[in-house]
């Protein structure tokens, strides 16, 4: 069969860039619109759409771009919509997407909005004329640590982030000498520049400016001078000079680093697998940022935050059953620990509110409503700060979670969780706990980094696919080396928010736990190790209690006299219960992975 070769094309696409901070409404229309108008002009990109305003990064024929922009600045919200154009021999981009989100640039400080206030721009004619006059500024590079790395201004101040999100924290961090002098920001376009010095400016940086349509209009403008390299963008290109044209360098697939043309030629390139900065490093750099991250951590949580006196807000939901009822029902009966003129004092002095506004007792609340408590000076009790990061990659974090650590606010714990710890740590950026463990458990805690991971993973607790595996030291010694349990459980919580063995009925949860002795102590204690295949409330807990092994140490159902009490203090005697292992897959790659958490002193024989 002979083929027959396609013709060489020597035509050119137009690549733009263009951003702008508006009030935008009816994104969901706007996208309905934008979307088919581009794909009927044969463009191809990404167009970001918010309430705060637009983003966009697009290429295709001159004739598409020029009338896909007429359309736009014929809106007048757009009317003197800046654009960056540059030139390149291919198409960049493989396909058009229009999406809506929560910013255009993300950052994750809802108190900058760059509509309100940004900092002054200074062309790029400007600064270089300051340059050549050799005024005294700092120059500051605010993107990530792969961009600077293969160009920047001379003499240039780096930051080390891998993603904007982290510029919060970086930024902090800067010199204290440096916030009296004179600070030229700059990124590739200039868009992370209106957010970045608003941000600066809170942390007291007395005099900020941006350099208007960053570093691609400075090469437009003024060419290399006083800059050394070549400027990264975020499509095929890769990079382009200060003739913007696109050079040699090409990215990792597998850990999107940047790579030169010696890089390329190394055996260790193997695309796109693997290049020569994962190749061999990656795992000691795994290990080097997990350590990182629990550095930060320790630091972010000493003191703990909840030892220091804030105002706090603990919101309510009102459930359905308290529809038309009461505000004093509601809160006595969701809060029993709390008596009825605890609660009548609080609303006295306007501490219960409804949409920011003070409610009385006698208030009808509504099934859906988010009543707030108000609780001026709180501090909350002590717990354990001693998280270790086990593993993370782009969609997931694990963590060996000590105890007594809660895992989300409630109660008396709102800044002494879990949650609020990974919050600190991951300054701007949305993390999500996909399962639970008690604040008195032990052991490995999954996590994802986006929506889609967190959907994924999740769905394997609901239908049972993950397999956990636990280790419990327990009272007693068991007669089988292999044990398992089906009681069913209570749906419903019972005093202090435990579960009971329930008998039938619509209370009733099948539930199946298996165990495994591995160690028979002479102390008269067990270590077990525990397969929980279903994930009920305290599963674990209450089967070994029901056959009259409970776990040592636990609060909640080793109670000496039946009693259920609650214990969440640093001080007091450690429940024995350690989520050792998790086996899923993974969202992305669908492999198997499991992750370990290492094994708690008691585990071990002396």
């Amino acid at each position: 069969m002979s083929r027959v070769s396609n013709p060489t094309t020597t035509a050119e696409f137009v690549n733009i860039a263009a951003y702008k901070f508006v009030d935008l409404d009816r994104l969901a229309e706007r996208k309905k619109i934008l979307l088919p108008l581009c794909q009927s002009l044969q463009l191809k990109g990404t167009i970001l759409l918010a309430d705060e305003g637009i983003n966009m990064f697009l290429a295709g024929s001159r004739e598409a771009v020029d009338s896909f922009i007429a359309h736009l600045r014929s809106q007048a919200e757009f009317a003197d919509l800046p654009i960056k154009e540059s030139i390149s021999q291919h198409q960049p981009f493989t396909r058009m997407l229009v999406r809506l989100k929560k910013e255009i640039i993300s950052m994750g400080v809802a108190s900058i909005r760059p509509l309100k206030t940004t900092s002054p721009k200074i062309s790029a004619t400007q600064l270089k004329q300051w340059l050549d006059e050799g005024k005294e500024l700092t120059l500051l590079d605010v993107r990530n640590d792969y961009e600077v790395e293969i160009g920047t201004f001379a003499n240039a101040v780096p930051l080390p982030i891998g993603h904007f999100r982290e510029f919060p924290n970086a930024a902090q961090a800067l010199a204290p000498e440096l916030k009296a002098k004179p600070v030229v920001m700059f990124c590739t376009g200039g868009i992370r520049c209106e957010k970045a010095g608003p941000l600066m400016e809170q942390h007291g940086f007395q005099e900020v400016y941006q350099l208007d349509g960053g570093i691609l209009k400075y090469f437009e403008d003024c060419g290399g001078e006083y800059y050394d390299g070549d400027c990264f963008v975020f499509d095929k290109r890769v990079a382009v000079d200060p003739e913007l044209s696109e050079t040699s360098f090409e990215q990792c697939f597998n850990c999107r680093a940047v790579l030169s043309t010696e890089l390329q030629q190394s055996v260790e390139y193997d695309p796109p697998n693997t290049c020569p900065k994962c190749f061999q490093p990656q795992i000691e750099r795994r290990a080097a940022m997990l350590e990182q991250r629990n550095s930060l951590l320790t630091a972010l949580t000493t003191p703990l935050p909840g030892s220091i006196a804030y105002d706090n807000v603990r919101p309510m939901n009102v459930p359905l059953r308290f529809d038309q009822k009461l505000l004093i029902e509601f809160l006595c009966s969701m809060h029993a620990h709390l008596d009825e003129a605890f609660w009548r004092r609080e609303c006295e002095l306007g501490r219960v509110t409804y949409k920011n506004a003070p409610v009385c007792v006698e208030q009808i609340v509504r099934s859906g409503w988010r009543v707030e408590h108000h609780v001026p000076q709180t501090t909350e009790p002590d717990v354990s700060n001693q998280v270790k990061f086990l593993y993370e990659d782009e969609d997931l974090i694990a963590l060996d979670k000590p105890a007594p650590l809660p895992m989300h606010a409630s109660g008396r714990f709102n800044r002494n969780t879990l949650s609020y710890f990974v919050k600190l740590v991951f300054s701007g950026q949305q993390t999500r706990i996909v399962h639970r463990l008690d604040a008195n458990t032990t052991g490995v805690v999954l996590m994802a980094k986006n929506k889609a991971a967190a959907q994924f993973i999740h769905s394997q607790f609901i239908n049972g696919t993950i397999k956990k595996t636990y280790l419990a030291k327990i009272s007693g010694t068991p007669a089988q080396d292999s044990f398992s349990c089906d009681a069913l459980i209570s749906a419903e919580a019972s005093t202090a928010g435990s579960r009971t063995i329930a008998v039938s009925g619509e209370d009733a949860l099948a539930a199946m736990t298996e165990f495994k002795v591995l160690e028979r102590c002479d102390d008269g204690t067990t270590l077990v190790e525990c397969r929980p295949l279903t994930g009920r409330t305290h599963q674990i807990r209450v089967h070994l209690s029901h056959l009259g092994f409970p776990v040592v140490g636990d609060p909640t159902y080793n109670s000496v006299d039946g009693t259920i009490k609650q214990s969440l203090s640093v001080d007091a005697a450690k429940m024995c219960l350690h989520a050792w292992k998790l086996e899923f897959q993974h969202p992305a790659s669908f492999e198997t992975v499991e992750i370990a958490a290492s094994r708690p002193a008691w585990s071990l024989s002396e």
